[in-house]
């Protein structure tokens, strides 16, 4: 009898191990395969186009087909805002999910001398969080390919290098230091293409190629496919800044896509090259049967539109100004793994969020952490990844979203713009520095910013004005007050 009690406790004894060694190697093996599913992350910043650009965004005058296939299978946001109207600062934000004030970086960099006239940075500071960073050093393989313009432009050749900022490969343009394509401007008329380099040909700091203004997506594109070849064949994940120059001017679009020559028709050609020269990078991605189901791909601009060019109608305002036309950005968002199949293909009204607010929501999706928080590195920006991800339709903001206006588009003596503004549930603020010229609108029914309904709710703009001065007086001051 003691002897099959026993054998009895060894054999139960023997498969409890068993079932122990089952559970720990089948949790290694989970752990393991969450770690190479990391998601992929391609960030697409397009540069100067209007909120009504794309077709999916109402345009009738050029159909963006590739792009609009992104939002048929992932999900358009209507009520998307960039941090600033104009290039540096906005992508300061995106780049840190800080607002690019903390950083000094308010408006484009220029010159070394216009930047400090304007109280501007010269560069961003390499101790500012960047996105990049974190994630390369959790194993990320990191790559910018296109317009950086934090840093290395005109005449300032000691700005940091790109890959300062904690990216493996870099290829920009005539904003930033390392290797660049700089364009010529062919009009393909049989004259001599011009060189555009803005200074940046005699700076160093990396080789430099001279490709004709309409092929230079292309050439980022084509830059950013050998990179995730190589990301691929070292089975790691990637990040890509995909951040093309166009369709900001000079508008050079290829002979068959001039149209009439005019400026709106211009850009119009390079509005759909630029389409098409994105194509590859799409399709490589929806080809292959891993990086379809482990890639995100993030498509926005920068800012409004040039006037004259771009559209951001029926919104107000443009490019360099506060006003909607200005600061809100189609963005879509394409996830063929990620997005449950009820959300593909749907327009999000509901969400009110900032650029700020993709570092942070970036960092969950890939698990990343950072390190432990400092005033250097806790964001303005809010998690907001269930919402990118079409888990959830809308969700509260801790905080309204904020603009200080660039200290150079303070508008003219007979039409002054608007210095700051807030957004906070249906409500948009803008008010000049002194509290003068207050205007309140209610986006829900009124999104082009055309009844102004400050007098009729005094308490409200009482409220929102003290909530505009305390965010612009926490942060570092530049010279808009005085220009």
């Amino acid at each position: 009898m003691k002897r099959i009690c026993f054998n009895i406790r060894m054999i139960l004894g023997t498969v409890i191990i068993f079932w122990a060694m089952v559970l720990c190697c089948g949790f290694a093996v989970s752990v393991s395969a969450e770690e190479t599913a990391r998601p992929n992350i391609v960030l697409v910043l397009i540069d100067d186009m209007g909120w009504s650009d794309l077709s999916c965004f109402g345009n009738k005058a050029v159909e963006t087909v590739n792009i609009d296939r992104l939002a048929q299978e992932g999900i358009s946001f209507t009520q998307f805002y960039v941090c600033s109207p104009l290039c540096s600062p906005s992508r300061c934000g995106i780049t840190t999910g800080q607002y690019p004030q903390r950083w000094r970086i308010t408006s484009y960099l220029d010159n070394r001398k216009r930047n400090n006239e304007r109280g501007v940075a010269q560069w961003l500071d390499p101790s500012a969080p960047v996105l990049a960073r974190f994630l390369h050093k959790n194993g990320y393989a990191t790559g910018h390919f296109g317009k950086w313009h934090l840093g290395g432009q005109r005449d300032v050749g000691d700005a940091p290098l790109i890959s300062e900022y904690g990216f493996d490969e870099s290829l920009t343009n005539f904003e930033g230091l390392g290797s660049r394509i700089l364009p010529l401007l062919n009009t393909f008329d049989g004259t001599n293409p011009k060189k555009h380099a803005l200074g940046s040909d005699t700076l160093g700091h990396g080789e430099i190629q001279w490709v004709n203004r309409n092929c230079v997506t292309g050439s980022y594109v084509n830059r950013a496919l050998e990179f995730i070849k190589k990301a691929e064949q070292k089975n790691k994940p990637f990040y890509i800044n995909l951040w093309t120059d166009d369709v900001h001017s000079p508008f050079f679009p290829s002979r068959e896509l001039q149209g009439d020559g005019s400026k709106k028709a211009r850009y119009h050609g390079v509005l759909t090259e630029l389409d098409r020269q994105l194509a590859p990078l799409f399709d490589y991605i929806r080809a292959s049967d891993s990086l379809r189901k482990n890639t995100l791909i993030i498509l926005l601009s920068d800012n409004g539109p040039e006037i004259g060019a771009g559209s951001s109608q029926p919104l107000r305002g443009s490019k360099g100004t506060l006003y909607e036309g200005g600061v809100r950005s189609p963005l879509i968002v394409w996830g063929d793994g990620f997005i449950i199949s009820e959300q593909k293909g749907t327009k999000n009204q509901t969400a009110v969020f900032q650029s700020i607010d993709l570092v942070p929501s970036l960092l969950k999706i890939t698990g990343t952490k950072k390190e432990p928080e400092t005033a250097e590195t806790v964001f303005d920006g809010e998690d907001f990844s269930e919402v990118l991800l079409g888990r959830k339709a809308d969700q509260p903001r801790q905080f309204p979203i904020f603009w200080r206006r660039p200290p150079d588009r303070a508008g003219t003596d007979w039409e002054p713009l608007p210095d700051l503004a807030l957004r906070k549930g249906k409500w948009k603020f803008l008010m000049r520095f002194d509290g003068s010229g207050q205007q309140l609108y209610d986006l829900e029914k009124d999104f082009a910013e055309s009844i102004n309904l400050a007098e009729s709710y005094s308490e409200l703009v009482r409220e929102l004005s003290r909530t505009l001065r305390e965010w612009n007086n926490s942060l570092p001051k530049d010279a808009g007050e005085k220009l």
